[in-house]
């Protein structure tokens, strides 16, 4: 295969770009610099990030037209750093997401708009692995680090493959210090939801945990060092339909061992609401089978 010149691969580059911007808009929702979004459907959805809007209403899209609207929030997921917004009056060109399985020094390419002109930068694959859980509980699909600048207006922006195909919305807010890429099949999946609920349904179990240290006693009954403690029931929750008591110790949830509670939270996924799931309960020294029904309440901070 004969060798691509840095002329041709400068060609190519700036080409991709030129047709990647026409997917990207500038967002301005909050104070201080602007952030990118990228068209989502023709008939005005662009999916940003969540963390660069400061409010729902009165934000300004920069179209790459040069046109600017108005925007509103459709609904956002803090967990999963991303947000839809609604234009009015305007028909975009939506991006058409690429799955790709992208490995450690795989190229990308990155296409912001952080004022009226779009901005590049071309990074690898630093990182890549399967799902994983953001800070907050949010379920990403793949661990995707790139090596790309952090630099305003990145979050929101579209990455591409080396082929140009649009393979995932850039943040900066999921993993510190790092420019993450969340790849389609989570935004499919947020943004459907996004649309239908204005939020991201998780379960709810009425309960609030405690991470406890097992004593050795007990680490010989359960199998386990680390329990959560159930410090509150609420009211006619299915916690409370289920028998969960305060001072239970919870050691497990549909199989998986728990020693967090933001490990709890990132069990209540969407999917499960309604589902009779089996714990594992330590009560007054003995363990115990409890079967409790996911619940909803919309998105909590604790399970």
């Amino acid at each position: 295969m004969e060798a691509l010149s840095l002329e041709a691969l400068s060609d190519q580059l700036t080409a991709l770009v030129r047709g990647a911007q026409e997917h990207v808009v500038r967002v301005e929702g909050r104070r201080r610099g602007a952030a990118s979004g990228v068209a989502w459907s023709a008939d005005g959805i662009v999916v940003t990030a969540h963390h660069v809007l400061d409010r729902d209403e009165e934000i300004e899209i920069g179209l790459p037209s040069g046109e600017t609207v108005g925007a509103e929030v459709v609904g956002r997921d803090p967990t999963t750093d991303l947000a839809a917004l609604r234009v009015r009056g305007a028909r975009l060109a939506p991006a058409a997401w690429t799955d790709a399985q992208l490995e450690p020094g795989a190229l990308v390419l990155g296409v912001s708009r952080p004022g009226k002109s779009p901005r590049a930068a071309l990074g690898v694959v630093a990182r890549a692995a399967g799902e994983y859980r953001g800070g907050r509980g949010g379920r990403i699909d793949r661990f995707l680090e790139t090596t790309l600048e952090l630099h305003a207006g990145l979050s929101g922006g579209l990455a591409l493959s080396a082929a140009g195909a649009p393979i995932g919305i850039l943040s900066a807010g999921l993993v510190r210090g790092a420019a993450m890429i969340v790849p389609p099949e989570s935004l499919r999946r947020v943004v459907k939801s996004l649309l239908s609920h204005g939020e991201v349904r998780r379960g709810y179990l009425g309960i609030a945990t405690t991470p406890v240290s097992l004593p050795e006693p007990l680490r010989a009954v359960t199998g386990e060092h680390v329990a959560l403690l159930v410090s509150r029931v609420e009211e006619d929750s299915p916690a409370e339909r289920a028998g969960l008591l305060l001072g239970d110790a919870l050691l497990s949830f549909g199989g998986d061992t728990l020693q967090d509670p933001s490990e709890l939270l990132a069990l209540l996924a969407e999917d499960r609401i309604g589902d009779a799931v089996a714990m594992k309960v330590l009560r007054a020294g003995e363990v115990r089978d409890v079967t409790i029904t996911i619940g909803a309440r919309g998105d909590r901070r604790r399970p």
